[in-house]
């Protein structure tokens, strides 16, 4: 086996490992965040719908600093402050009750997520690529493996306590820490420039701000599905029957994208948004009353979270080059992040005016996630436009700076 090789198993094994340990405490304790906010310390669906978009806002602002931050100083070292920031966040979630410690605590989770998600997908995206889509594959099976466990090990916990589940998610990400530790000796591809240069990198390429504009919704419509199902007055036993078949859904959908070049497609992306799209439609139509029209809902956000999870991934992959993938990765990730923000405080202040206002809520989720599909059909040729302008521009500037290279000087005196 070329040694190489050998490095890209050892890499996907242990960042599968690491996946495995934080998304079991992670689905653990925020499947039954919202109950505990809501039942527990009584706070309202607005303040509720603040403090996740708060953690969520946290996480994707600081995705743009600090997704270049990781191509200068190497994957390993920032996965280990990301796990330790997030063991500390959520051992304050469940051990606070008053709102600004809340704040404090989804600073904390959101931080630790900006730090982690650029660490642990640049080790993945540094890999050849069939190397790269199977164990991206591997890792999001594993995620969704774990979003199956984690809600039932949080429900069982919660029989204790909401503290008990919050402290043990704490525990699974100091394990996370000391498995990143196992890759401190692997050489990580660095970029040579400093974050703002990595920045700029990428805000000049337009064919990427292409796609990332397209799939800046994806973020919002897929991540709204676990909050407007409590918020609706679903119980905890169903909650948990609604992440676990969406988890499994999205795992099963995980063989299929594993093929190279077959998740970056324009059509998986469309896909993905038509089926949070479905899901939505279903809500607002009533049929998260009933077991069955849960689970049907579940099925599709499965199939939509399967879909766009892998492409998002592979076509940045695809896109950014090899040293700057981290780079590329956090202004994607911020520009969905600001809009989930927005998006997530809409929806918490629509549920809080009643009926109508959730059933609107979900309409304008379904509208946005159509809008951004019809969007990506044409957005592929654009890009494609793009890359062919910035390919001439390239080469002009080649042609003059050899033109002034070959043109006599003039003498001066």
């Amino acid at each position: 086996m070329p040694l190489s090789d050998h490095g890209d198993r050892r890499t996907v094994v242990v960042v599968v490992a690491i996946q495995a340990a934080i998304s079991l405490g992670y689905f653990a304790a925020m499947a039954h965040v919202v109950l505990h906010l809501k039942a527990d310390l009584g706070l309202a669906a607005g303040l509720i719908g603040l403090v996740l978009a708060l953690r969520n806002l946290v996480q994707h602002t600081l995705s743009l600093p600090v997704g270049a931050l990781v191509d200068v100083l190497g994957p390993v070292r920032i996965g280990i402050v990301a796990c330790l920031l997030r063991a500390a966040g959520f051992a304050l979630l469940g051990t606070v009750s008053s709102l600004p410690w809340l704040v404090v605590a989804a600073v904390l989770l959101g931080t630790g997520g900006a730090l982690f998600h650029p660490a642990a997908q640049s080790l993945l995206a540094g890999l050849a690529e069939r190397r790269r889509a199977r164990g991206y594959a591997a890792y999001t099976v594993t995620l969704q493996i774990a979003a199956v466990l984690g809600p039932a090990l949080g429900l069982a916990l919660l029989n204790v306590g909401y503290w008990l589940v919050a402290l043990t998610a704490a525990a699974l990400w100091i394990g996370a820490a000391f498995l990143f530790a196992l890759l401190r000796h692997d050489p990580p591809v660095r970029a040579a420039s400093g974050v703002v240069s990595g920045v700029r990198t990428v805000l000049r390429d337009r064919a990427f701000l292409w796609f990332a504009v397209v799939s800046t919704p994806a973020m919002l419509v897929t991540d709204q599905a676990s909050v407007v199902v409590p918020l609706s007055g679903v119980d905890a036993g169903s909650v948990t029957v609604f992440v676990c078949v969406l988890a499994m859904v999205s795992a099963m959908v995980q063989p299929w994208c594993a093929v190279p070049g077959r998740a970056d497609r324009p059509g998986v992306l469309r896909a993905g948004l038509l089926f949070a799209a479905a899901g939505h439609l279903l809500l607002a139509a009533g049929a998260g009353g009933g077991l069955t029209g849960l689970v049907l809902v579940a099925a599709l956000h499965g199939l939509a979270d399967g879909l766009l999870q892998p492409a998002v991934f592979q076509t940045i992959a695809r896109l950014a080059p090899p040293t700057r993938f981290g780079a590329y990765l956090g202004v994607q990730t911020f520009l969905s992040g600001l809009f989930a923000f927005a998006g997530g405080i809409a929806v918490g202040w629509s549920f809080d005016r009643g009926p109508g206002g959730a059933t609107a809520a979900l309409v304008v989720l379904a509208l946005t996630a159509c809008a951004a599909a019809s969007i990506s059909r044409h957005s592929h040729a654009e890009a494609g436009k793009c890359r062919e302008w910035s390919a001439e521009v390239a080469a002009f500037s080649v042609e003059r700076a050899r033109w002034r290279r070959r043109r006599p000087r003039r003498s001066l005196m």
